[in-house]
């Protein structure tokens, strides 16, 4: 992976271990949004990630290309690809409880992936400090263990609901997510 010093810790940031609280091994993790383009259930063209946890530091999804995120003919579009990368990073700080936004995502391209393909999906933290989390991802084709077709590496900042509230729409996160402390 290709990563800048943007989305790489400093030396000798520790990785954050499974924090208290957070789902068990092999826990089904839940959408962030019902109609976010990701993981949620209710977007008629989205991704529809559904991720599990294998051991409460680790996010694991797949993630099947239709047709309608093709880019070349019979080929996925990498901004859909980069939003599959980001999906699953975002799931993956879901872990530490806290909300999160992206504020850097650098995805490196290894093979193309043609419609059809399932790619399964893997993200980790490298490293916090302070409101920054660093993490990366893969997605290999086929199988977990196939050839990786891209890589991501990514910066994400924690906010608070106050972001939401100011930027969003507070109450439909709100009404569909308990898990955070909401009050702006």
């Amino acid at each position: 992976m290709t990563r800048s010093s943007r989305t790489s810790p400093p030396p000798g940031t520790p990785v954050p271990p499974a924090q208290l609280g957070a789902p068990p091994p092999g826990s089904a993790l839940g959408s962030h949004y019902s109609r976010c383009f990701g993981c949620g259930s209710d977007h008629p063209t989205g991704l529809h990630l559904a991720a599990v946890t294998p051991d409460s530091t680790t996010v694991e999804a797949t993630f099947t290309v239709g047709e309608a995120h093709q880019g070349a003919p019979m080929l996925a579009h990498g901004g859909v690809l980069a939003a599959a990368m980001d999906e699953v990073l975002g799931m993956s700080v879901y872990l530490f409880r806290k909300p999160y936004v992206t504020a850097r995502l650098e995805t490196d391209y290894v093979l193309p992936v043609p419609v059809g393909t399932t790619l399964h999906l893997r993200a980790w933290c490298n490293g916090i400090t302070g409101r920054k989390a660093y993490l990366e991802a893969e997605g290999r084709v086929g199988a977990p263990d196939g050839p990786v077709a891209v890589r991501a590496a990514a910066l994400f900042v924690e906010v608070s609901m106050r972001h939401f509230a100011e930027h969003g729409d507070l109450a439909a996160i709100t009404a569909e997510h308990q898990d955070y402390e909401v009050n702006p």
